[in-house]
């Protein structure tokens, strides 16, 4: 009878994974907020051409949220199957159920780098040059799940500023809505000077070779001749490219394979949805990202 009632279980379980694979009609991309939505949905369009016959799915729907915790939620709630996040994003996933996701790949820098920078801008016309010279101004971050724009520079900025805790040094603190809307609100003259992201890579009149200056540059929303850089923070694990944990293996064998491929099958594919230049993707998994879910466990509490 045990035996009868074991392999009936067996059976049953085989049937629900088999069901749940051929299941997944629509494979659902979360899109982190704080860019120009329709230039989002622009550069991933790629993506909802090309993944439907490589994952064997109807369609690809993309899922612009307003913020990051957007897509946090929607990967913590399973509706979801795929997006790219900061590795604070990342983090307070981990903390809140480290079942949910799984991160599979992150970016490459073209000098083999596997991170990146916050950045700390303001206008060229503000007369400020150093970090120091943010001392009774109002600085402005980028999202309060943003790892560059707001975790690190909180975690890392009063060093440079002789120990003084950010909140104490400026007169005011506020958010941009996200990495774009930050850096026009600097150019607007919202905040005095803001945090941002960028590959420190390259030529800062460029806008670097890949992050968020790049791609307003790329845009033609933004002249980097009307900022200055007055602070750079220490290299950042570049964020990852999850999944939901619970998909079927199979599809996320072939979504990781197409992923490592892009660079090469698709360049400007791998481009417009990366923002920038990268040399391609590597492998990445929990451990790579411990240093950042226990600097958020610490700093935000999660």
């Amino acid at each position: 009878m045990l035996k009868k009632a074991l392999f009936g279980a067996v059976a049953l379980l085989s049937l629900v994974t088999h069901v749940h694979a051929e299941d997944l009609k629509d494979f659902r991309v979360g899109i982190i907020g704080g860019e120009n939505e329709a230039d989002r949905l622009r550069n991933y369009q790629c993506i909802v051409d090309k993944l439907p016959s490589v994952l064997g799915v109807e369609k690809v729907s993309l899922f612009p949220a307003a913020d990051y915790d957007g897509v946090i939620q929607g990967l913590l709630g399973g509706t979801l199957d795929y997006a790219e996040l900061g590795a604070s994003g990342f983090a307070k996933i981990y903390l809140a159920d480290p079942q949910s996701v799984e991160p599979i790949l992150t970016t490459v820098q073209t000098d083999g780098a596997m991170g990146y920078y916050s950045i700390m801008v303001a206008r060229k016309d503000s007369g400020m040059t150093k970090v120091e010279d943010i001392k009774g101004k109002k600085l402005g971050f980028a999202d309060p799940d943003s790892t560059s724009g707001y975790l690190i520079p909180t975690v890392t900025l009063p060093e440079a500023l002789g120990g003084v805790p950010v909140k104490e040094y400026v007169a005011e603190t506020g958010f941009g809505g996200g990495h774009e809307n930050l850096v026009l609100e600097v150019l607007k003259g919202t905040f005095d000077a803001g945090t941002t992201f960028g590959s420190g890579v390259g030529e800062f009149k460029d806008g670097y070779t890949s992050g968020n200056l790049r791609k307003m540059v790329d845009k033609g929303v933004l002249d980097m001749n009307d900022l200055v850089e007055l602070w750079r923070s220490p290299l950042i694990p570049n964020g990852p490219i999850v999944v939901r944990a619970s998909m079927d293996n199979d599809l996320k064998a072939k979504f990781k394979q197409f992923m490592l491929d892009l660079p090469k099958t698709d360049a400007a594919c791998f481009s417009a949805i990366m923002g920038g230049d990268f040399s391609g993707f590597t492998e990445v998994n929990t451990e790579f990202y411990k240093p950042i879910i226990d600097a958020r466990k610490a700093t935000i509490g999660g």
